[in-house]
């Protein structure tokens, strides 16, 4: 077959014929396919197979949970407005309902995500009270830790700081708990009194034995009552928990009951975090305050004594509040050969291929 072609000048802009210099085919069209793939790329909706119920990175990684509690805990969302939080949540259950706001690209997607995570619970999808976030954890612990770490020495200053700080964890506690079965307000207020009782007499106990050892030690005095005390705390804010169990679930999210084993095992990794969460606040602050008020210009400025304190727990906290929330995942698991004997049996009757129950352990 003979082609026959022709080379046609450049032409006005607007007209329908080809671009200047464009090779006709007599018999054939051609269409600017770069430009049309680029509009219809630049017009596409967003994709809807993105899985916005899991975290963005890979969870079954340290590095992957790090870089997710980065931005669970992330203090700036503490500020955003109410709107703000509205706003992505409409965004988050419309998409996950398979309605996309027109425009939207992955990363608001995204950032929609974690701005709900940060604010909503993850069982019962109410919004949480904002000092009990995980990003309000930064600003209000190098506040409290702090002043604990420099009004040590007295006793009512210990008992003062102790109750604010376990009143806070216990707020927290409650907050970030799993499961959504609510407390009743004297089970809630039960827990609280034993929570924050426990921890201010183990304070004062330690103080007492911190009394016949070297100033340095007397130091870590709060951080000891601290461990200790996220060991009493925890269990009793979550002690419901303990008597009628979370609710475990498939690898799918289908709900297969509720186990206190489960919530025995959450608990334990949540103290792990806290403690570990602790530990570069409180134990690395007070070795450079023992060196620094040697100084003459802390003599000379012991008001500066307090602000250097909370300034150096807050460096502390910006990534071990993050990595110690990814020591282990926040969906974690266990075999179904650990739970309860009866719900083992419920799960092999309705379910038997599955060998491994998901849980939200909290934080």
């Amino acid at each position: 077959m003979k082609l026959c072609f022709s080379i046609h000048p450049r032409v006005p802009e607007g007209s329908k014929s080809p671009p200047g210099g464009a090779v006709i085919l007599r018999g054939h069209t051609f269409s600017n396919t770069k430009k049309t793939n680029k509009k219809a790329r630049m017009s596409g909706e967003l994709s809807r197979d993105i899985n916005i119920k899991e975290p963005r990175w890979d969870q079954g990684t340290f590095m992957g949970r790090a870089q997710h509690f980065f931005m669970v805990t992330d203090p700036r969302t503490v500020l955003l407005s109410s709107e703000s939080l509205d706003e992505a949540r409409v965004i988050v259950e419309n998409y996950r309902a398979g309605i996309v706001k027109p425009g939207l690209t992955e990363d608001e997607l995204w950032k929609a995500k974690y701005v709900y995570d940060s604010a909503f619970h993850p069982d019962t999808g109410e919004k949480m009270f904002v000092i009990g976030r995980m990003s309000a954890q930064v600003p209000m612990n190098m506040s409290i830790t702090g002043c604990m770490l420099t009004f040590y020495r007295t006793t009512p200053a210990v008992v003062f700081w102790q109750w604010v700080n376990q009143s806070f964890n216990a707020v927290v506690n409650y907050t970030n708990r799993s499961g959504d079965a609510p407390m009743t307000v004297n089970q809630l207020g039960a827990a609280y009194v034993s929570a924050t009782t426990g921890a201010v007499v183990t304070a004062l106990g330690l103080k007492s034995l911190a009394a016949r050892l070297p100033p340095i030690a007397s130091r870590f005095v709060p951080f000891a009552a601290v461990a200790a005390a996220n060991c009493i705390n925890i269990p009793f804010m979550r002690q419901r928990e303990l008597k009628y169990g979370i609710p475990v679930t498939d690898e799918n999210g289908n709900r297969l009951g509720e186990s206190a084993n489960a919530a025995k095992q959450a608990i334990i990794q949540v103290v792990v975090s806290r403690i570990g969460m602790a530990v570069p606040a409180m134990a690395i602050p007070p070795v450079i305050m023992n060196a620094l008020e040697k100084r003459a210009f802390m003599k000379r400025f012991p008001l500066l004594n307090a602000p250097i304190q909370v300034g150096l727990v807050g460096l502390c906290l910006v990534f071990a509040t993050p990595l110690c929330c990814a020591l282990f995942p926040q969906k974690s698991s266990m075999s179904v050969s650990g739970l309860e004997a009866d719900l083992q049996e419920r799960i092999r009757k309705a379910s038997p291929e599955t060998t491994k129950v998901y849980f939200n352990k909290g934080l």
